[in-house]
C-alpha cells in the first residue's frame, strides 16, 4: 500500500455522491408536496370544527341547555341578546337577576375572557342576527350558521 491511496480510499468510502445526494432532494420535495396540502386539509378541519363546538356554545348561552338547569339569557332575560357581548357584561338596560321571580341578567352566560367568544378561529367576527335567531361564521370562506 502506497500512502497516495489511503486518503482517496477513506475520502471515496465515507461521502455521497452528487447522485445520491439529487435522489434524496427530489424525495423530500414529492413529500412536501404531498403533505402540504394534507396538512393544510387538516387545519382547515380542525378550525372548522373548532367554531362550530363555539357556536354551539353561544347558542346554548343564548337559548340554553334546558328550562330547568340551564336557561340561558333568553330564559333569564325573555328574549335574545341584541349583541354577543350581553354574554358577558350585563347591558344597563337589564335589572340584574332576581332569585324569587327567576328574572333578569343571570350571567356571565359565556367565558369573556380576552374577547375569543366574538370570534371564530379564523380571527373573523361572528355574524349575529337576533331576529333570524342565527349566528353565522365566514372565516373559513364558505359560511357556517347555526341557529338557535
Amino acid at each position: 500500500m502506497t500512502a497516495g491511496k489511503r486518503p482517496l480510499e477513506a475520502l471515496a468510502a465515507g461521502g455521497f455522491t452528487l447522485i445520491e445526494l439529487v435522489i434524496v432532494i427530489l424525495v423530500l420535495g414529492i413529500l412536501s408536496a404531498v403533505a402540504i396540502p394534507v396538512i393544510g386539509s387538516f387545519l382547515t378541519s380542525s378550525k372548522e370544527t373548532a367554531t362550530k363546538d363555539e357556536m354551539r356554545r353561544l347558542a346554548v348561552a343564548i337559548a340554553g341547555a334546558d328550562a330547568a338547569t340551564d336557561r340561558g339569557f333568553e330564559g333569564d332575560v325573555g328574549f335574545p341578546p341584541s349583541a354577543l357581548a350581553d354574554l358577558v357584561a350585563k347591558p344597563d338596560t337589564l335589572a340584574a337577576y332576581n332569585p324569587y321571580q327567576h328574572i333578569g341578567w343571570n350571567g356571565p352566560y359565556i367565558d369573556g375572557s380576552g374577547g375569543e367568544y366574538s370570534t371564530d378561529a379564523w380571527g373573523q367576527a361572528y355574524v349575529y342576527d337576533p331576529s333570524a335567531r342565527t349566528i353565522s361564521s365566514v372565516g373559513a370562506g364558505d359560511t357556517i350558521t347555526i341557529s338557535f
